[in-house]
């Protein structure tokens, strides 16, 4: 079982930067790829980035390439999205999850996920 909270959400001008943490409980984090996604209002959830166990591989969503990172911590049991030039389009809520099965960008791989915090963006 693991519980994943995360933070760092707010409010942001475009062309700012955020960056979102999420804590994970128990010890067995460095056995999960963490996976962030994000949900804006009347869309589906969708996949922003996620990070290998090790965080030695990292796969992103074309919308956020070269403008996000993810990286992750094992000491601290925590994964990271720093977000750059952020756009109004980047307005959601974003979600952290953890996937035990393997590798991968579909949200139903993932196991576990947080409650969500939420990042608006204004023009």
């Amino acid at each position: 079982q693991v519980q994943l909270v995360e933070s760092g959400g707010g409010l942001v001008q475009a062309g700012g930067s955020l960056r979102l943490s999420c804590a994970a409980s128990g010890r067995t984090f460095s056995s999960y790829v963490m996976g962030w996604f994000r949900q804006a209002p009347g869309k589906e959830r969708e996949f922003v980035a996620a990070i290998s166990w090790s965080g030695g591989s990292t796969y992103y969503a074309d919308s956020v390439k070269g403008r996000f990172t993810i990286s992750r911590d094992n000491a601290k049991n925590t994964v990271y999205l720093q977000m750059n030039s952020l756009k109004p389009q980047d307005t959601a809520v974003y979600y952290c999850a953890a996937n035990g099965g393997g590798w991968g960008h579909n949200d139903l791989a993932y196991d576990y996920w947080g409650q969500g915090t939420q990042v608006t963006v204004s023009s």
